[in-house]
């Protein structure tokens, strides 16, 4: 898949995965987070080998992240979205979904899968809402995987 590089002022928003600061990502995920605790680095290594990454930098550091999986042609989940505590506020959440939001091969796709429980004042301004049939929505959730416990 063809990398994109995006800037505005002093900030880039990459896909190339080469780019990404995996021990960051990591750290954020597992120390910080709520929704990773415990993921190990081999899991996040291999979800970032199978995703497609959207990092943004600052003089080439990784300050925010977001992962898309999809097939491209039908479904898309949004997941693993943060951008560091120091940069929060200055509109680069809005940048970098306008970004994923305008990828080529995220286009025409019939569904969209975003988990969250922040921000969804910034989801909703790109089409994101709640599930307006809860009643046909079904999921296996393990929420313990990561930490090796029983449910």
């Amino acid at each position: 898949m063809e990398i994109i590089e995006k800037h505005k002022n002093e900030y880039m928003i990459s896909t190339d995965k080469k780019k990404l600061d995996v021990s960051l990502i990591h750290d954020f995920l597992t120390n910080e987070s709520g929704w990773s605790d415990g993921i190990s680095y081999e899991k996040v290594e291999k979800s970032i080998n199978n995703s497609l990454n959207f990092g943004i930098y600052l003089e080439n550091k990784l300050i925010g992240y977001a992962r898309v999986i999809s097939d491209f042609s039908t479904i898309a989940y949004l997941g693993d979205i943060f951008i560091l505590k120091e940069y929060r506020g200055l509109g680069l959440s809005k940048w970098l979904m306008e970004t994923i939001m305008e990828h080529k091969e995220l286009q025409d796709l019939r569904r969209w899968i975003l988990l969250t429980s922040t921000a969804e004042w910034l989801y909703e301004k790109y089409g994101f809402t709640k599930l307006p049939k809860p009643e046909i929505y079904m999921e296996k959730f393990n929420p313990n995987v990561y930490l090796n416990r029983e449910i």
